[in-house]
């Protein structure tokens, strides 16, 4: 309905179920590379470039930002791929945008999983009360400004993007799946292109216009993935969000993980999944 372009990658036969994928910041859809493969076999795997990123349509103007277009790009997608329901994942923001569609539309969603991102309304209620949590939320309020974080973001040849990714405070620790030379490149790829930050930046420009929420309950069964070494989460609030989950709710902390999870641990973080899934099926058979 936006007429926006949306590209995305898909792996797995078209006509298996849908399982649905949105990365986060600074991300795109290679975020979630290991998992394509991994999930094709049963799955029409699809990973999206969201609103405003990689080869995705970015409107300029930041209120085409808030969360209610992001949420409506997904009922829109499921729809122009021939679904009515999904598996949804998200990670980080992409996590956030998950657990409003599930709110929002629960009927198009089966199964939830989100990889370190707590419950939107556990994540606004604790960044009040615990000044730790501000702190590392602090970029939220750096990208209210125009055009400055981007600028940031470009200096020294792109220094912030690679090391958020590859640093000692944020980055994949050493236990983790570190990004290759290839991986890196292909983010610099992506952000470099001129204006490309822009649109994944915008996203949190409106934050602050859409939170606290109307509605909260999650009614379908859900999975909750958490990098206890996560630099910008507290893990306190993983363990809240099991209130607002009104069904099977399953939390994993990997405790020499990091923020990245489905990079730094791919083939725990696939293990997981499987067995959600696979959990939740025998349960009904039962």
């Amino acid at each position: 309905d936006s007429g926006l372009r949306f590209h995305y990658v898909a792996a797995g036969e078209r006509g298996k179920p849908l399982m649905l994928l949105l990365h986060g910041f600074p991300e795109f859809w290679y975020s979630w590379r290991h998992q394509l493969r991994e999930f094709k076999s049963e799955y029409r795997v699809v990973a999206l470039d969201l609103r405003g990123y990689g080869e995705t349509d970015a409107p300029s103007h930041k209120e085409n930002y808030k969360l209610d277009c992001l949420i409506a790009d997904i009922k829109d997608i499921l729809e122009s791929l021939g679904y009515s329901k999904c598996v949804l994942i998200g990670h980080d923001w992409g996590g956030m945008i998950a657990w409003l569609v599930a709110i929002c539309y629960p009927e198009m969603v089966t199964k939830l999983i989100v990889v370190n991102f707590p419950h939107p309304s556990v994540f606004t209620e604790y960044i009040l009360r615990h000044p730790s949590q501000l702190i590392k939320s602090g970029y939220y309020f750096f990208f209210q400004m125009p055009w400055f974080p981007e600028f940031m973001f470009t200096l020294n040849d792109f220094k912030v993007l690679k090391s958020l990714f590859t640093s000692q405070a944020t980055g994949i620790g050493r236990k983790g799946c570190r990004l290759t030379a290839e991986d890196i490149e292909a983010y610099l790829y992506v952000f470099s292109q001129p204006g490309a930050l822009t649109g994944p930046i915008n996203h949190y420009r409106t934050i602050f216009s859409c939170l606290p929420l109307q509605h909260h309950e999650v009614i379908m069964p859900t999975l909750l993935l958490w990098g206890e070494r996560d630099a910008f989460m507290e893990v306190e609030m993983a363990e809240i969000t099991r209130i607002y989950v009104k069904n099977h709710f399953r939390l994993t902390i990997l405790s020499e993980a990091s923020h990245w999870l489905q990079q730094d641990q791919p083939d725990i973080v696939n293990k997981l999944i499987w067995t959600f899934l696979k959990e939740e099926t025998k349960r009904k058979r039962e």
